[in-house]
């Protein structure tokens, strides 16, 4: 593994003065495991960063078969979080996420807030984790079961809390589930985070005809891939105008045109999820059309682009 970036600084980006990444590709959370099982398939030098599958206070088995429906346009989950703990995820991935030549990010989630504390507590003790994904798709047990991602105040308070806890790079994940995105976003911005992802996965689900039941074991997932594009695209344009802090735009890239799209909406780096699975060397294949892309267009640097489409 490469203790040093390759990058000329072409596709250099900065999420925050002190948050600087060599590459702005990254793999979206639970879609490349913890990553170290990838290494023997997967170039990882073509990642700025990493990002780990969701984290939570207690090891989850998650949800009960199937879990996995591949559709026309892309793919429905249901895993449920399925994740080590974070006690053995510090145990067991130091070395790996130590030795990864870019940043290192922990996707981490709880069912209330004193578990995201104290996930957050635990992994400020390491020092090889630079910074914070805080997936906001899960239930509030102290709140009924409402998520968190779906309540501006909830959300506020919520990141907050965390913000007080830490000093390193903090993203939270947005739901596309939710009547009013721009107010989730610019709550997630005055609770002090440095940047959002999105957007998540959406609902979804599908009907096994052979069967004549749900495809997935829960009835309705999160779907993702490229029939959920244009979605992303739309709401990245939407909330862009409203914000300071970076946009990392998610949501059925394939290739570097899908790109190229997003960082033209307003993204200035991007998450690559579902690809993945069709397409190993999917970061590698962007990576270089994005070089290529920037010497046709005689650009020097891809933030140049960043949010043309609203200028």
């Amino acid at each position: 593994m490469e203790k040093k970036s390759f990058s000329s600084g072409l596709l250099r980006v900065k999420l925050r003065d002190d948050f600087i990444l060599e590459s702005p590709i990254m793999p979206a959370s639970g879609t490349f495991g913890y990553g170290d099982e990838l290494v023997d398939m997967i170039e990882l030098k073509y990642y700025g960063a990493i990002i780990s599958k969701t984290i939570t206070l207690q090891p989850r088995s998650g949800n009960l078969p199937e879990r996995i429906c591949e559709t026309s346009c892309g793919m429905l989950n249901s895993i449920g979080l399925a994740n080590i703990g974070v006690d053995r995820f510090v145990r067991e991935k130091e070395v790996f996420y130590s030795n990864f030549h870019g940043k290192r990010i922990v996707n981490i989630s709880g069912s209330c807030e004193g578990e995201y504390l104290e996930v957050i507590k635990r992994l400020e003790k390491c020092e090889w984790v630079d910074g914070y994904e805080i997936n906001v798709s899960c239930p509030n047990v102290d709140r009924g079961g409402i998520a968190f991602g779906t309540d501006s105040h909830v959300l506020r308070s919520l990141i907050g809390k965390i913000r007080n806890n830490t000093d390193r790079f903090l993203m939270v994940k947005l739901t596309p589930n939710v009547s009013d995105i721009c107010s989730i976003a610019v709550a997630v911005q005055e609770a002090g985070a440095d940047a959002v992802s999105m957007i998540n996965t959406l609902y979804g689900a599908a009907i096994d005809v052979e069967r004549k039941k749900p495809a997935l074991g829960r009835v309705v997932g999160g779907y993702s891939g490229p029939g959920i594009k244009p979605v992303a695209i739309a709401l990245i344009l939407k909330v862009k105008p409203e914000l300071d802090i970076p946009i990392v735009g998610i949501g059925g890239i394939c290739n570097g045109e899908d790109a190229i799209e997003f960082f033209m909406a307003g993204a200035s780096a991007i998450q690559i999820g579902t690809a993945h699975f069709s397409n190993p060397a999917v970061a590698k294949d962007i990576y270089n059309y994005l070089v290529n892309y920037c010497a046709k267009e005689g650009i020097s640097s891809i933030e140049k682009i960043v949010g043309v489409a609203l200028r």
